[in-house]
Formats: C-alpha cells, structure tokens, sequence
C-alpha cells in the first residue's frame, strides 16, 4: 500500500529546473532572491537523503581519522524521517560506535521521570535504535534549580568544546523562527541560556510529546552563537504550513524578530525543504521575476493575478505596459498582447465557478468543472473530524442535496480527543437524571459508570490519558452533533457513516501511524458506494497531522482500487476542499461554489450544530475567532478575491481542487 500519496501533490506541477537546477549557473540565476542555501526536493525521502548522506559520511570520515563525530540534534516533527533514515541505515551496517550527540534543548522545569523530556523523545525517536554509546549522550538537564541554570549552561558549553565542537547540527524550524529554543529577540551573541516559550512554540511542542502532560513554560537551550560555531547545519521543513516562515528566512533580513535569519551569516547552513514548504519563495511562487519560463495555464494565471494585486487592477485592465514594467514581457511575445492574455485568464477564472457542483444535468459541460452525466450522482464527503465537513464545504453540501445528489458522509475519525470533560459531566449529568426519573433508578450500569466516570473527572490531572469509558463517552457526543447537522443539511442518517479509523485512537494528541487497517475501512466504504462523486480534506497543514493521514487513507484505498482496475473508479471524480485551516490560492482552484447570502447563514447554523466545538473546544489554537468565524472569512475573502479580479461580486465561495488518482 502507498500510504503517503498526500506527500506528491504538487499543484502547480513546478518545473524541475525551478527547485532542481541543472547548472551552477542556472542555480545562481533563480536563487539570487536567497541568502540561504536552499535544497528543494519534489518529496520528503529525497530531501531526508541529502542529510543522511552527509551525517553517513562524516561519520565514516572520522572513523578513519580516528576521531568522533560529533551531532547536534534536536527534536522536532520534521526531524523524524531524518532519524528514520539513519535508522534504516544503521540496520544495514552503519555504526554509530564514534557518535557523540548533543540535544540542542531541554524543557524545563521537569520531574524526575518526566515522559515529557526533549531527551526521552530523543532516544525512542532514535539513540534507543543505533549504537551510540551512552557515554556520548550529553543533555541539558530540565530538573536542576533554576539558580544553577546559568553555571549548568556554561558547563555543556565546555563540554561542547572539549570535543571539539559539533561538527553538524540539525535542527527544525518553528513557524515563528526560532531554532532549537530561539525564540523571537534572541540576539546574535545569545548563549547557552533558559528561554521563556510563547504558546505558539509550545503548541508546536506538544506536538512532539508522548504524553498529554502541559509543556513547560521554559526551555534551557543553546544559544545562537552557540548553534553558529557548529561546523555544518541543516535545518529541516516538510509541508506547507512552514512556507511563509521559509520564505521569511531564506529570503528576508537578519533580525532578531526571526532568529532563523542569523544562519545567514554562517558558512556552511543548509536549508532543506520539500516543495510545500519551498512553496513562497520566489522561484517557486514567482519565477518570472528570476529567470525565462515554460509557461503553462496554471503558471500563467498565477502571474496575472499577482499583477493584478501588485497593480490593483483586475484582469481586463491590466495593459501592456504593466506587464512590462513587471517583468512578464514574455507573456506579451506568447499571447501577442496582454489583452490576449487578460481574456484567457478570464475565462479561465469564469469557467471555475459553479453553482452546480454535481454537475448540471442537459447542459454543455465543455467549460464546467464536473460532468452533466451521470445524473444525480452517488456523492462520498470523507470529513477527518466531525465537524471538517460543514466547516469546509457546508455550502456545497447543501447544494448537492438540494440539487438531487445521493450523498454520503462519511466521518474519517471519532473526534473524541477534542472534547471538554465539563461535555462529559453535562451528559452524564443527563443520563444519571434519566435513570432516576424514568427508571427509578434501576440501571445498575447507569449508576456504576456515572459514579466511576465521576470519580476519574474529579481526580484527573493534567496529562492523563482519558479512560477508554470516556473517550467513548466524548465519540458519542460528536457523533451526536454531526448526526444533527446533517439532518439540518437533509443527509438520511443511513447515509452517515462513523468510520473510527484506528489510528486516531491513541488517546493523545500524538496518533498511531496509519496502516492497513484503517486504508481497508475506507476501501470497504467504497467497494460499497461506489461514488462517482469523492470529496477529500486537502487542509495538509493541519497542525494536529490527523487530516493528511485521513487523506492518505482514502488516496491509499484509491490507489488499490486503481491497480485492481476497478469499474467504479473510471466514471468517479475526486475533489479536494480547503477551509479548516487555509484556503486554495486562486491560481490552484478548478472549481469555486458561491454561496448566497442566505446559504451562507444556512452552513454557519450546521456549523454551530457542533456545539461541543465552540468557545470550549480543547484545539481551537492560536486564532481567537471560532470555527464558523474563519471558516466565514475565508468564504468571503475567496469571493472578494474573484471580484476584485473582475468576476462576479458574491456574497462567499467555497474553492476545490481536482485530484487525479
């Protein structure tokens, strides 16, 4: 099975020559925007390679040279796969025998035996499956006093230094720039020190952690100049919710509003990326303005939009001249004029939006985004969560109904984790009235699980994983809420489908690897619908990772489907929303729903029917406004997109793309 399919969709189909340049020439020609050497690989594993390949053969040099080699790791997601690869290669006879490590931060404070130590994720992610030898595994300490933070500090810097220096250090990247524990106003001189994290920092943290346990306020970290003497440094970013701090500090000037942006000055700092997080620098956003192009439509039409935002024009005035002073002159010797240019755009961006979605039946569909046939149509909507379904599409949603589709829902996970325990009390509260008042309080069950439940709210810390009761508890009440939007939105509760995918069911924020069994759940779902008609989250920058591994299920299932030549497959098409957490650039969207005044209201009531999702939700992160509210915006910020372009003024508009098996 190909579980990680989400990992090749590539939008804009980048040319190689943009991220893969064939001659030092050609590299200096599209990189003079960036101060960082920059890596971009078309998928993760390529990029993991680079970094292996050179630990590998530091490693084998310094074994011959009779000396250690010495790394500096940190922790963070993105270094996963890095570790996995080294694993893979210890397995098949790389030793780690002359490996010094040095983490690049602790948490602090920290118990004794806290599960919850940089240096613990270190050794499950990696020391606990190579042969580094105990003895060089040096850490920062989390549990000391804090007035022997300072005088520790100093000590791992002289540990440092009496081997010799890190000889290459790989860290991740946080989305506010920070390195190792670097946070935003960490100076180019900073040592080794203890750093106060923000709740951003921290929330990327716990996405780390093995526990629910609160992470630490504070980090005891090495400092820049520390991270700055290393020999060779690699920083890691896979996926595109790391694009703009990419671009921030690939591109941008050296401030200590974003301490990434002091690797600049070192002499041997390699950015290494795959195309999503490579996704806003400029020779891959903007490749015009650095180099000759092998236009396409896609690439055509992002570069008339960011003409039309740069000149604050739409389309239709946009004039020769403009493209000229911008430096899209070979536009002008393709199409014969930029009036040329600006109708085919147009007509591009008109031919997007449909108030169809299933296809409009009797009707020429050579311009329109779906098929007129087959009419109505079997429709599957996979929703990663309870909620991502109304949240990213409610208005669609309704339309297929209203329009005479046949359509599915089908919830990819129970959702429970993001459920309040206060939403437990309140419904146990209601069931243990029920059995008092209607059955004299007879059911013993009832009464054991009311008092057990109670008792485990009452002395649950934070950090405990909640009983399997609860959570089953907690999967209940969404299942509830999502049964009720869809009877709002007209769906038959027999076409609402709990999938519980088994990867989600960890009972922590960090999930189970997706597998076989899971994929096999969303086959048979398939097998049994045999849609014509597929809707898919393509919300990859879900911080939580659990929409790309949901995604990746159904893309797996696809795929078998695919190689068994299934029927059912050559007459379905697959769709990808947006809207949890982002929304599609317009250079990317195929099809673009608008949404009335009144349907609007209409999805934000469905929405709101998740009652257990609003001012109390667990995961609502660092954005203050409420589900309905982004998801709102971004409905009205795509429609006042198109009409600032010079398309139709609607009230809002939800945006998909096409994904091809």
């Amino acid at each position: 099975m190909k579980m990680n399919l989400s990992s090749s969709i590539v939008l804009n189909k980048i040319s190689e020559q943009f991220y893969r340049p064939r001659t030092a020439v050609d590299r200096s020609e599209i990189t003079r925007n960036e101060k960082l050497t920059t890596e971009i690989f078309a998928k993760v594993d390529e990029g993991v390679k680079l970094i292996a390949n050179a630990i590998e053969a530091d490693i084998k040099a310094a074994e011959t040279a009779g000396r250690d080699c010495v790394l500096g790791l940190g922790t963070g997601q993105s270094l996963t796969p890095v570790f996995e690869e080294l694993i893979r290669r210890h397995e098949a006879g790389l030793s780690f025998a002359n490996v010094v490590v040095f983490n690049a931060y602790e948490y602090f404070p920290l118990n004794e035996g806290s599960k919850n130590s940089s240096l613990v994720k270190l050794h499950e992610l990696f020391l606990d499956k190579v042969d580094v030898k105990p003895e060089n595994v040096f850490s920062f300490d989390g549990t000391i006093a804090q007035n022997m933070v300072t005088e520790h500090c100093r000590a791992y810097e002289k540990q440092i230094k009496a081997h010799g220096g890190i000889d290459i250090l790989v860290l991740g990247i946080g989305r506010r720039g920070n390195v190792a524990s670097n946070e935003p106003g960490s100076g180019l001189t900073s040592v080794a020190r203890l750093v106060l994290t923000d709740d951003i920092t921290r929330n990327e943290m716990n996405m780390s952690f093995v526990s629910q346990e609160p992470v630490p306020p504070c980090s005891v970290t090495l400092g820049m100049s520390n991270i700055l003497k290393a020999k060779k440094i690699f920083v890691t970013a896979w996926g595109d919710e790391k694009a703009d701090i990419i671009q921030k500090m690939v591109e941008g000037n050296i401030s200590e509003d974003i301490p990434a942006t002091f690797l600049q000055t070192h002499a041997d700092a390699t950015v290494v990326t795959d195309l999503a997080a490579a996704a806003k620098l400029t020779r891959i956003v903007h490749p015009w303005l650095v180099t000759r192009c092998e236009w396409n439509d896609k690439l055509t039409r992002s570069a008339v939009v960011w003409l039309c935002q740069k000149t604050g024009k739409p389309i239709l005035k946009l004039t020769n001249k403009d493209y000229n002073d911008n430096g899209l002159n070979e536009l002008l010797a393709l199409y014969g004029s930029g009036y040329n240019v600006n109708i085919k755009i147009f007509n591009d961006l008109q031919h997007t939006i449909t108030g169809w979605p299933g296809g409009k039946p009797n009707a020429d569909d050579t311009y329109r985004p779906e098929r007129a046939n087959p009419f109505p149509k079997r429709v599957i909507v996979f929703s990663p969560h309870p909620d991502d379904d109304v949240i990213s599409m409610g208005g669609t949603i309704r339309r297929l109904v209203q329009q005479g589709h046949d359509v599915h829902i089908a919830y990819e996970t129970s959702g429970n984790i993001a459920v309040g325990d206060e939403e437990v009390t309140r419904f146990m509260h209601f069931v243990n009235g029920f059995n008092q008042l209607f059955i004299d309080n007879s059911d013993e069950t009832i009464k054991k699980m009311y008092a057990d439940i109670k008792t485990f709210l009452a002395n649950k810390k934070a950090g405990d994983i909640d009983t399997p009761e609860v959570r089953t508890i907690k999967g209940l009440i969404r299942r509830g809420e999502a049964r009720t939007a869809c009877t709002f939105n007209g769906i038959p509760l027999d076409h609402v489908h709990f999938l519980d995918l088994p990867f989600y069911e960890s009972g922590k924020i960090e999930k189970l690897p997706m597998g076989e069994r899971d994929v096999n759940i969303v086959r048979d779902l398939l097998l049994e619908v045999k849609p014509q008609q597929i809707f898919v989250a393509g919300d990859l920058a879900d911080p939580h990772g659990t929409h790309r591994k949901c995604t990746d299920a159904v893309l797996a299932a696809l795929d078998l489907e695919k190689e068994a030549n299934a029927a059912w497959l050559k007459d379905c098409r697959v769709w990808m929303y947006r809207g949890a957490w982002a929304e599609w650039e317009i250079e990317n969207i195929e099809m673009c729903v608008p949404m009335s005044p009144e349907e609007l209201r209409a999805k934000r009531n469905s929405i709101l029917k998740h009652s257990s999702q609003m001012e109390s939700a667990p995961f609502l992160g660092n954005d203050e406004r409420l589900f309905w509210q982004r998801s709102e915006d971004r409905n009205h910020d795509t429609a006042k997109l198109y009409h600032d372009l010079g398309l139709a003024c609607y009230e809002a508009m939800e945006a998909f793309v096409e994904y091809v098996p």
